[in-house]
């Protein structure tokens, strides 16, 4: 019997020494995840600027016009300055000046973190999207990364770009002169040359001038 009990008691007690391999990983992993995340923190220095986007495609000297047409895309590209924290992804969309606001790009406006451009097919876009379709106006480009647009200032994260301007028109369809096309400023000025009122004033005008040519040749 004695036996029995110095057998059970030094097993029970090396096993609570010991503890299972399961036990023993876990309490592992909780002393290691604190170290981890103090890591991953002091990365980025709190003194370190915010990051930003400068355009590069298209100018920004002036306002660049697009055509709602086939075969014609607009590339936006831009170069990432300060920016110590990859985004997840970036979101890129245009904001019509009616209030609407459009995906740019075939991923609906979302695309890679790393992404330095991108290219819009306005006329597919316009033609798979009959109940939004492009207007005719100007539109500011958005780009930011997954925290969105109202994403607070952040060292070494980047900071919404909302600074490029462009704006998109669709070319009028040709009509022919046999289907009807008339020339309105021309018409108007037609018009303008046979009214009485131009008639009065260009004769008035003939009569002075020649009536000055006389009276110069007669003071010779």
């Amino acid at each position: 019997m004695s036996q029995n009990g110095n057998g059970n008691g030094n097993g029970n007690g090396n096993g609570n020494q010991q503890g299972t391999p399961q036990q023993t990983a876990q309490q592992s992993q909780q002393t290691q995840a604190p170290s981890s995340s103090s890591s991953t923190i002091s990365l980025i220095p709190q003194t370190a600027p915010a990051g930003g986007i400068t355009i590069t495609q298209p100018p920004q000297s002036a306002t660049s016009f697009y055509k709602i047409a086939p075969s014609q895309v607009i590339t936006f590209g831009w170069n990432m300055t300060n920016v110590l924290s990859t985004p997840a992804h970036l979101t890129v969309s245009a904001v019509c000046e009616n209030g609407n606001t459009y995906p740019v790009g075939p991923t609906d406006g979302v695309i890679d973190g790393t992404a330095s451009s991108v290219v819009w097919d306005i006329y597919s876009y316009q033609q798979n999207h009959p109940n939004t379709p492009l207007a005719q106006a100007t539109y500011t480009l958005h780009i930011s990364d997954e925290r969105g647009l109202s994403a607070p200032r952040a060292p070494g994260k980047l900071e919404p770009n909302t600074g490029l301007q462009f704006a998109l028109y669709t070319p009028q369809p040709y009509t022919a002169l046999s289907d009807g096309w008339s020339c309105a400023a021309c018409n108007s000025a037609t018009s303008i040359a046979s009214h009485p009122a131009f008639i009065s004033i260009f004769v008035s005008l003939l009569v002075m001038f020649l009536s000055g040519v006389h009276l110069v040749r007669h003071s010779r």
